[in-house]
Formats: C-alpha cells, sequence, structure tokens
C-alpha cells in the first residue's frame, strides 16, 4: 500500500512536471523566440568522472566508476537580466560508449520534497539542482542531484523519490564549446542506458517540447512529427 508521504510526492513531482508545461505556454505566448525558455546560454565541454556509488542502483551509469566527455548548457529559464532572480538550468550530454544520453536539471531544493520545487537565486551555484522528475531504475524512482563545489565543478547525487543523496561522480567544466544555437536537448529520446524515463514524465514533457517547437517554427506538429524535441 502506497504511504501518504510517498502520495505527496508523486503528487508535487506529476506537479513540477506540469509546471514546465504552463510555464512553457506562459512565456512563449509573451516571448515569440525560438527558445521561449532559456532562451540564451552558455555551452561548455567538461568531463564527468564517476567515482561510482556506495549503494548500487542496479545502473551500470551510476554504480561504476568511469569517465565520459560531455557538452553543458548553463542558462535562465526565463531570460530575466542578471540582477534578477531566476530558475537555473544545466543541461548536460554524455558522451558514452552506448551513444549521447541528456540529463535535464533545474535549481530547486534539496530535501525530500524540496528537491521537486524549482526555486529561483540569481547565481546558477546559488541553488542545488535536480532533475525535477525521476528515472525509472531497478530499484525504482530515482532523482539526479547536482550542487557545485567549485569553481566550474559540480558534485554529482542520485537519490530515491524520498530518500538521502547519494554521491556519485564529478561534473567538471572546461572551455567554450560552440554556438549557444547550435544544440538542443532531448531527454526523453537520448537516455543513459538504466535511466529510463516514465511514461508520465514523456506525457508531462512533451507539451513544453511542442510549444517550444511551435514558438521556434512557426508551425504545429502533429503526435507523428518526427521532429527532435528540444529544450
Amino acid at each position: 500500500m502506497t504511504s501518504p508521504s510517498t502520495q505527496t510526492r508523486s503528487a508535487v513531482s506529476s506537479a513540477g512536471g506540469a509546471l514546465l508545461a504552463t510555464g512553457t505556454r506562459a512565456v512563449a505566448s509573451l516571448r515569440r523566440a525560438r527558445k521561449p525558455l532559456h532562451p540564451h546560454g552558455d555551452v561548455l565541454s567538461g568531463s564527468i568522472y564517476r567515482r561510482g556509488s556506495q549503494t548500487e542502483t542496479g545502473v551500470p551509469w551510476l554504480d561504476r566508476q568511469g569517465e565520459d566527455a560531455v557538452v553543458v548548457r548553463l542558462s535562465r529559464a526565463i531570460g530575466l537580466p542578471g540582477r534578477l532572480p531566476d530558475i537555473h538550468g544545466l543541461a548536460v550530454r554524455v558522451h558514452s560508449d552506448h551513444g549521447d544520453g541528456d540529463i535535464l536539471l533545474a535549481s530547486t531544493g534539496w530535501s525530500r520534497l524540496g528537491r521537486f520545487v524549482l526555486t529561483a537565486s540569481h547565481r546558477p551555484d546559488d541553488r542545488p539542482l535536480t532533475t525535477l522528475l525521476p528515472y525509472r531504475t531497478p530499484i525504482g524512482p530515482v532523482l539526479l542531484g547536482a550542487r557545485a563545489h567549485r569553481t566550474r565543478s559540480y558534485e554529482l547525487f542520485w537519490a530515491r523519490h524520498d530518500g538521502p543523496w547519494h554521491p556519485f561522480g564529478e561534473l567538471v567544466l572546461s572551455m567554450r564549446a560552440g554556438d549557444d544555437q547550435d544544440i538542443s536537448f532531448d531527454p526523453v529520446r537520448a537516455q543513459l542506458p538504466g535511466l529510463q524515463q516514465y511514461p508520465f514524465v514523456a506525457r508531462l514533457r512533451e507539451p513544453a517540447y511542442s510549444r517550444a517547437r511551435r514558438a521556434r517554427t512557426g508551425s504545429d506538429p502533429r503526435p507523428t512529427d518526427t521532429t527532435r524535441r528540444t529544450s
């Protein structure tokens, strides 16, 4: 039987996904831009150094040691002037032996409920960042998280939706990698092995992607359209 606390956290998680879609619609109605959310960003190259997790998840990418080249986009969700607080985004493309996998994180809290709530700050390293919505893994729903701990470096964690955070690696950024507009991220289609998107997560994300595509192209792709989902 599902506990009340688990039901509460599931509801908060679902609300977080709905907020993504609602926020995109609201901003896109005011900003007819190629990217209504996260309109501008800094694209950097870097590496993820995986130390492995002391508590196993059944996901080799989290459990085992290794090193991955990455491309990262740092951005502000609304695109407000720098003197104002904004929700910060950290999009990571992991180049692995199994292909590319995209991970999207946004500034949130870090507590058992706060990790599902978007929060604004002045600087990207002022707040922790999480995937907000869970991945399906052999041990159940899992969130990924990141916390800045030195210049251009983020400690990486995983957690069950209602459990403590477990460190598994470090993201280190190095140099500018290219034009901000030349890269788009798709965490639904580009998944790392063992970190699967729940169907409800894909459904929650799709309205935001669809609205973003219409804002960029001026068209309304049908459900069968093969246009790459972007964020």
